[in-house]
């Protein structure tokens, strides 16, 4: 039976060696030795941050990076060969085609021009949903180009999803505007 408690106490003791002394709140160790520090007062509550409001014209949100933030948009150029799709598709049609190749030759006869190609969609869809369907669009677009010849670093691609209509309207009419991948032509600074 001794021997059980001589075993509980040494147990108990190790267990309390083991924990350790809490030290004051008004001491700190520096280098193992104990100084007494005067209280310090709290700190002040942190201030939350002003809560930041979103812009108000839609940000684009770019999918290629290339240096083309010093080049001069001409929204106007291509305007004639704006890509259209079907609902909820980002497949080119047959019939548009064409378009992507007219501006393929233009770019091959102006090597020092390059192209930027939004991805539009209706306002049907989620905005996520309708960001990444732009983005299929532009880069559907963007692969017609390549197809024709045009390399890759010559190539701006951005996705708008829904956020710049051509019609705000809310009717099959207006949609049909919308859902679309524009070309823009970049010219270098004069």
């Amino acid at each position: 039976m001794k021997s059980k408690v001589s075993w509980l106490i040494v147990g108990l003791a190790v267990a309390l060696a083991a924990t350790g002394c809490k030290t004051p709140q008004n001491q700190k160790t520096i280098y193992g030795y104990k100084q007494k520090t005067h209280d310090e007062p709290p700190s002040p509550p942190i201030e939350t941050p002003p809560p930041v409001t979103p812009p108000t014209e839609p940000e684009a949100v770019p999918i290629w990076s290339g240096s083309f933030s010093n080049m001069v948009a001409d929204e106007s150029a291509f305007a004639d060969q704006t890509i259209y799709f079907t609902f909820d598709s980002a497949t080119i049609k047959n019939a548009e085609k064409s378009k992507a190749l007219v501006v393929a030759a233009f770019l091959q006869s102006n090597p020092k021009d390059d192209v930027r190609i939004t991805g539009n969609c209706d306002e049907r869809g989620t905005e996520e949903y309708n960001r990444a369907l732009g983005e299929r669009r532009a880069l559907a677009a963007r692969e017609a180009l390549l197809g024709a010849g045009i390399t890759p670093d010559r190539i701006d691609i951005i996705s708008y999803g829904e956020d710049k209509p051509v019609d705000p309207g809310h009717n099959e009419a207006a949609w049909k505007q919308n859902r679309r991948a524009a070309f823009i032509l970049l010219k270098p600074p004069q």
